[in-house]
C-alpha cells in the first residue's frame, strides 16, 4: 500500500563554511496544499526553488517549511572607508585649526574613529553557489517526513482495511435477511387481512398485487450493487499510489447515501441497528480518510 498521511516531520543539518544550516518541515492535514516557507533574511531568492522541492513531495496539506542558519559569517563581511566623509572631516578640522590659530595633526587612525568613516557591510551570500548543499538538506528533510508520512499511511490503511471488512460484512448480513423479512410481511398481511376479513375467502390475485408492492418497496437490490461496487473501488484506491485522500472521501460519502436510502427502504428493528452500525463505521473511516493525502 502506497498511501501517505498528511502529518509528519523531517529535520536535515549540515556544517558549511563555518555556518550551520538546519531545515525543518511540518506537515499537518489540509483540504489544498498551503505551504508557508521561512527563510532567513537574504535568502529570499531561494523561496521558489524550495517551493518547487516541496511540490514534488507533498500534494496537499498544511506545509511548514524553516530554514535556519548561524554560526561564522566573517567570510561575508566588508570594511569600506567612505572617503568622502573622511576628506569632509579633514577639511573641518583644518578650518577649525586655522579659525584658532592652532596646529592641525591629524592622523588616519583619528579620522577613522569618526562615525561612519569606517563601516562594515554584510554582503550576500552566493546563492547559487551554496544551493547544492541546501538542496541535499532540504531532500533530507523532506525524504525524512515522507518516511513518516508512509509509515502512518500504512497504519491508515490497514485500520481502513479492517472498517470496510467489517462493512462489507454487515451489508452482506442485510441482504440475507432482505428474502426472511419480505416472507415475515407476507405473512403479516395475510394475517391481517383474514382478520379484518373473516369468512370472506381472499382474493389470491388480490395478494398477490399486496405482496408485489412490498416487495418491491423492500427491494434494495440497487443500494447493494452500488455499496458493494463502491467497497471493491475503496479497496482498488488503497493500493494505488499517489493522492488517494479526495477519491477516499467522496466514496465515503457515496457509501453514506445508499446506507440512508436502504435505511428508508427497510424499516426493520434488526435491519436499522445494522444501519445505524454502518453509518457509524462510516463516520470512523471518513476521519481516518481526512489525514490521507
Amino acid at each position: 500500500m502506497a498511501i501517505k498521511s498528511m502529518t509528519g516531520f523531517g529535520r536535515g543539518e549540515v556544517e558549511h563554511k563555518g555556518r550551520s544550516w538546519s531545515v525543518e518541515v511540518r506537515c499537518v492535514n489540509n483540504r489544498y496544499l498551503d505551504l508557508k516557507v521561512k527563510l532567513p533574511r537574504g535568502y529570499a531568492m531561494l523561496e521558489e526553488r524550495v517551493r518547487s522541492m516541496v511540490s514534488t513531495f507533498h500534494l496537499r496539506g498544511r506545509v511548514d517549511l524553516f530554514l535556519s542558519v548561524s554560526g561564522d559569517f566573517s567570510d561575508l563581511q566588508e570594511v569600506k572607508i567612505n572617503r568622502v566623509l573622511a576628506a569632509g572631516y579633514r577639511d573641518a578640522l583644518q578650518s577649525l585649526a586655522e579659525a584658532f590659530g592652532v596646529p592641525m595633526s591629524v592622523t588616519a587612525e583619528q579620522l577613522a574613529t569618526y562615525p561612519d568613516v569606517v563601516v562594515r557591510e554584510q554582503k550576500d551570500e552566493d546563492i547559487d553557489s551554496i544551493w547544492p548543499m541546501i538542496e541535499e538538506l532540504l531532500n533530507t528533510a523532506l525524504q525524512q517526513c515522507d518516511t513518516m508520512r508512509r509509515q502512518e499511511g500504512l497504519t491508515l490503511a490497514s485500520d481502513l482495511s479492517s472498517r470496510l471488512k467489517f462493512f462489507e460484512e454487515t451489508v452482506t448480513a442485510i441482504e440475507k435477511n432482505i428474502p426472511l423479512l419480505v416472507e415475515l410481511r407476507q405473512k403479516n398481511l395475510q394475517e391481517r387481512l383474514e382478520k379484518l376479513l373473516g369468512n370472506i375467502g381472499l382474493d389470491p390475485a388480490r395478494l398477490a398485487q399486496e405482496v408485489a408492492v412490498i416487495a418491491d418497496k423492500t427491494d434494495v437490490t440497487e443500494e447493494i450493487v452500488r455499496l458493494r461496487s463502491h467497497i471493491q473501488q475503496f479497496t482498488l484506491f488503497l493500493d494505488d499510489d499517489g493522492g488517494i485522500g479526495r477519491k477516499l472521501d467522496f466514496l465515503i460519502q457515496e457509501f453514506l447515501r445508499e446506507v440512508n436510502t436502504l435505511a428508508s427502504k427497510i424499516s426493520d428493528a434488526s435491519i436499522a441497528h445494522r444501519t445505524v452500525e454502518l453509518k457509524s463505521e462510516l463516520e470512523k473511516m471518513r476521519e481516518q480518510v481526512q489525514n490521507i493525502e
